[in-house]
């Protein structure tokens, strides 16, 4: 940017966007005042940290919304970044979404169960949880003290159902057949929430009493029950640390960085007890550490329930009362943000980062380990194919269908030996009518061809279907090979590289080769042929399941009563697939143009009546 331009910026306090050339947006930035913060990354004489050099140079305009405070343009940023996900940007949320436990509060007989995407509906959510075993684990011990329903039905109380399983061995109070009190039913979920917040103490005193008391009525099975629970709960508390006297609530977060990558170590103490731990790993942010950390604490905070009374940092925010202001107003009560020097608290948060330190130097480690495993795979496919390049980019394709109904084909991309998703691709099979995985191959591959073709001549870069690949995979054997390789002879290209991977025996079939090669099972060449091709087979086979659910769908709100064409059309509309539908409130599915309260349960009991 020019003087002149730097000039226009105004001194008050707002969002800077930054865009490259193609008008993406690459970073989003806050400032108490616009312009110094803008002009700082265009100093001449200023030496920038190499990655935001790199960012720097990328940069072809930068829009900015001025905001009334600090505070404003806080949230502002908070919610550009999760709308537009800046390359530069900490992006709490990716393609890979972290599972988080949803207690649906606001129903009558709340539900409990794994979700990926927390949203403002009136529940509680906690996590999120970077491990999805350990939350399931945590989630069966759970269900052992707590019989808790794992049905998904939307109950307001009127409903009279068989009770199921569950409920004759003890997992489940039966609240569908009418025989749970709503009251005691939402304190024992109370309690649930406590134990996830950390707070043991009085469940466990209150299983021994029960126990004990059982006990001395001579009640053994009944005293055995409550000795189960009681031993669940100890494997629960087992994970939990005591590491402080002090009974305060408190997230300590522990940094360490370096030009490989940044990772954020999060301890969560509740009543003195270390709780639990999840771990963040970035790459290609921009900004100093306190930027950094500020942005991410934002992303964080605003899809949790809870927030601790002290959140415990590395360094001092450049923002850091407008950071405790908003916490605030999220948690309704104070919350302090320290910067310990000394003592318990400062004792914690070096913990954290000697952890962050340990558990970056072992991410960067795995991943230039499995770097090398992946060059080293795609040198050796290039010798063992006799490809004239190495196979930089690879796509696979998939049929997927079942006895013949809604053939559907996936092509799945890997650059430099890693999946690109944005490269995926899904196609509906037009022109084959019946079960002809031979005939489907040919008109996908052709018409990929085509596309790539037509993008090319329009002057394309890497769009959709560009760059064509070094090598196609096929799913399949010998048969599959020779349909793809007279449509790509028919197209031209007959010096294509491909080559065909059959499951069953792992054999890969060479054109021009009788026999197919055979590699042993731990050759990184096969492992990587098998990851492109399964991977193509389960975004083929998700592919297909999407399509018939989806039908299913309409086909099930063709027969509920009360559900006619508005209805069915607003509520594809709105939600799209039958799991979203799955984990919607009844408050949800009212909030859909013309639903009533009974036709909203209708759908929900359709639908759980579909799985």
């Amino acid at each position: 940017m020019n003087e002149e331009e730097l000039r226009l910026i105004p001194t008050t306090p707002g969002v800077y966007l930054m865009k490259d050339k193609e008008d993406r947006i690459i970073y989003v930035g806050k400032a108490i005042s616009l312009r110094p913060r803008v002009r700082s990354y265009f100093q001449p004489a200023k030496k920038h940290q190499p990655r935001i050099a790199r960012m720097v140079e990328q940069v072809a305009r930068i829009d900015f919304i001025s905001t009334g405070s600090e505070l404003e343009a806080l949230a502002l940023e908070c919610n550009l970044i999760k709308e537009h996900r800046p390359k530069y940007n900490v992006r709490l949320r990716d393609d890979k979404q972290y599972p988080w436990l949803k207690v649906t509060w606001s129903e009558r007989y709340p539900r409990v169960y794994i979700v990926r995407r927390p949203q403002r509906d009136g529940s509680r959510y906690y996590g999120p949880f970077t491990e999805a075993g350990a939350l399931r684990e945590i989630l069966r011990l759970l269900r052992r003290i707590f019989p808790i329903r794992s049905c998904k039905r939307v109950l307001t109380g009127e409903e009279r159902y068989r009770p199921c399983l569950n409920y004759h061995i003890g997992r489940c109070l039966a609240p569908c057949a009418g025989t749970a009190d709503p009251e005691e039913y939402r304190q024992m979920i109370q309690e649930f929430c406590r134990i996830l917040e950390g707070h043991t103490e009085q469940l466990a005193v209150k299983l021994k009493e029960k126990m004990g008391a059982a006990a001395a009525r001579q009640e053994y099975e009944e005293a055995a029950l409550f000795r189960d629970k009681l031993r669940a709960l100890e494997k629960i508390v087992e994970r939990q640390t005591v590491v402080s006297t002090n009974p305060t609530d408190r997230d300590i977060f522990g940094l360490a960085t370096n030009e490989e990558g940044n990772l954020i170590q999060l301890l969560q103490i509740r009543r003195g007890k270390l709780i639990g731990k999840e771990s963040f790993f970035f790459t290609d942010l921009l900004g100093e550490d306190e930027e950094f950390i500020s942005s991410f604490l934002l992303q964080y905070y605003d899809e949790q329930d809870y927030i601790p009374k002290e959140v415990i940092l590395p360094v001092i925010l450049p923002d850091q009362a407008a950071v405790a202001a908003w916490l605030q107003r999220r948690k309704e009560q104070k919350v302090e943000l320290i910067n310990p020097k000394r003592g318990e608290k400062r004792q914690l948060l070096q913990m954290a980062e000697e952890n962050a330190r340990i558990l970056l130097e072992r991410e960067i480690s795995r991943r230039k380990q499995a770097k090398a495993e992946r060059e080293a795979a795609l040198t050796r496919l290039k010798e063992l194919l006799a490809l004239p390049r190495i196979p930089r980019r690879m796509e696979c394709y998939d049929i997927s269908h079942l006895q013949g109904e809604e053939p559907v084909a996936a092509m799945v991309v890997f650059q430099e030996g890693h999946p690109a998703p944005e490269f995926y691709r899904r196609f509906r099979i037009r022109e084959v009518t019946g079960v002809d995985d031979y005939a489907s191959l040919q008109e996908v591959i052709k018409r990929r061809i085509l596309r790539g073709r037509k993008e090319e001549a329009e002057g394309g870069d890497t769009a959709g279907f560009l760059p064509f690949p070094d090598l196609i995979v096929i799913d399949g054997g010998k048969g599959q090979l020779n349909a793809v390789g007279a449509v790509l002879a028919e197209l031209g290209l007959d010096a294509q590289p491909v080559i065909s991977l059959a499951e069953k025996e792992e054999e890969i079939f060479v054109p021009g080769k009788e026999n197919p090669l055979r590699l042993e099972r731990k050759d990184h060449a096969l492992h990587l042929l098998q990851q492109i091709r399964d991977e193509a087979h389960r975004f083929a086979l998700t592919f297909h399941r999407s399509r018939r659910e989806k039908q299913s769908f309409v086909s099930v709100l063709d027969r509920i009563k009360g559900i006619g064409p508005k209805r069915k059309k607003a509520l594809l509309a709105k939600f799209g697939s039958p799991q979203k539908i799955r984990e919607a409130s009844l408050e949800e599915l009212l909030a859909v143009e013309g639903m009533t309260v009974s036709a909203a349960r209708a759908v929900l009991e359709g639908l759980e009546e579909m799985k």
